[in-house]
């Protein structure tokens, strides 16, 4: 649930950030405080879900490989994540180069920039809040089964009536 509503508020605090704020420097506090709001809520998937979820199910002697897996494949997602935006702002939202003025500001141009990074943000915090879903109904078997695997190799010197003896001692 935590790690559902941690990925889900990215949705709005993106849309807040990039489409009701008004664009002016003078409002900079409040960019600044939504900025600081989003980086405290969309940050406790990690530390929330994945990591105790590792801990639970894979074996001791894997789990390095898997966290630096799980971080690279999310650095890995992360890094598409600018192209993605310059093509989406170009071919889809309209931005043009050759239309920017730096002195004056390009609003046309910035709305596109702006309407490609949400698309770039919204749609993977939605997807990842979805793909946690699924674990309210397979993490708890899939904890009991790697317990139980855990527990044959620590045990594997035992003959299985042995093992069941001692696991049926350790439910009690």
């Amino acid at each position: 649930m935590c790690a559902q509503f941690s990925s889900f508020m990215g949705i709005p605090f993106c849309w807040l950030l990039l489409y009701v704020l008004p664009q002016d420097s003078e409002r900079w506090g409040l960019f600044a405080m939504t900025l600081l709001c989003m980086g405290l809520t969309i940050s406790w998937c990690q530390a929330c879900a994945n990591n105790p979820m590792f801990a639970d199910i894979v074996p001791e002697q894997n789990r390095t490989v898997i966290y630096s897996f799980d971080r690279a494949f999310e650095g890995g997602f992360g890094a598409i994540a600018a192209p993605m935006v310059g093509l989406l702002a170009e071919r889809v939202y309209g931005y043009r180069t050759n239309t920017v003025i730096p002195e004056l500001g390009s609003p046309a141009e910035a709305l596109a920039l702006s309407r490609g990074l949400f698309t770039v943000m919204a749609i993977p915090f939605g997807l990842c809040c979805m793909c946690y879903t699924p674990l309210y109904f397979t993490y708890q078997r899939d904890r009991d089964d790697a317990r139980l695997y855990n527990a044959r190799h620590v045990y594997n010197n035992m003959s299985d009536e042995e093992f069941d003896t001692q696991l049926s001692m350790e439910k009690l």
